[in-house]
């Protein structure tokens, strides 16, 4: 029986979510499969996969297929490299204690750069908030100085009625006094 490792989707239109999945190679995408081995949510930054590395190493060892997509996500998570060290430690190439010791740097330096690149990403974020924050306060400035101008133009307005009205209102008085005055 020829065995593959593979995606089986699930969730709704738009939102999909796969389960790993060790099938017969006949068996339709989604239908009937051997053995369930993790799963790969694409739809989260950076990709979420959750894998049991030794049924995955173990069925890459017996023989089983991965497919395009599954061999990605198998080789980023170090199960295709500890599969080629098992090979050598096989070979007679170097012990395994050596094969051990290298997988576990490969895996240190896997988790770094992981670090770095989200490091990278929150503080993209924060410089984009900062701006963002940089930007609104530019705005609430000029919108402050357009709402004083104006402030200033309705004081100034107001200022020249009532000195209309003052003035008005001053010869009014002087006129009834001249009146009385004759």
């Amino acid at each position: 029986m020829a065995t593959k490792i593979r995606l089986q989707r699930h969730g709704r239109k738009g939102y999909a979510f796969y389960q790993i999945v060790i099938a017969d190679s006949r068996a339709p995408r989604d239908g009937r499969f051997i053995e369930r081995i993790g799963s790969y949510n694409p739809n989260t930054n950076p990709a979420t996969v959750d894998l049991n590395f030794e049924r995955a190493l173990y069925w890459l060892q017996v023989g089983a297929q991965p497919t395009d997509t599954t061999r990605n996500i198998l080789s980023r998570e170090g199960v295709c490299l500890k599969k080629h060290l098992l090979e050598g430690v096989k070979k007679g190439a170097f012990d395994e204690a050596a094969a051990e010791e290298k997988f576990q740097a490969w895996l240190k330096n896997k988790q770094a750069s992981v670090q770095a690149i989200k490091e990278k990403d929150s503080e993209a974020a924060r410089a984009e908030a900062k701006a963002r924050l940089e930007a609104e306060k530019e705005a609430n400035k000029a919108k402050a100085e357009i709402v004083a101008k104006k402030k200033a133009e309705l004081a100034a307005a107001e200022a020249a009625k009532q000195a209309e009205e003052a003035a008005a209102a001053a010869p009014a008085e002087e006129a009834p006094a001249t009146e009385s005055a004759e």
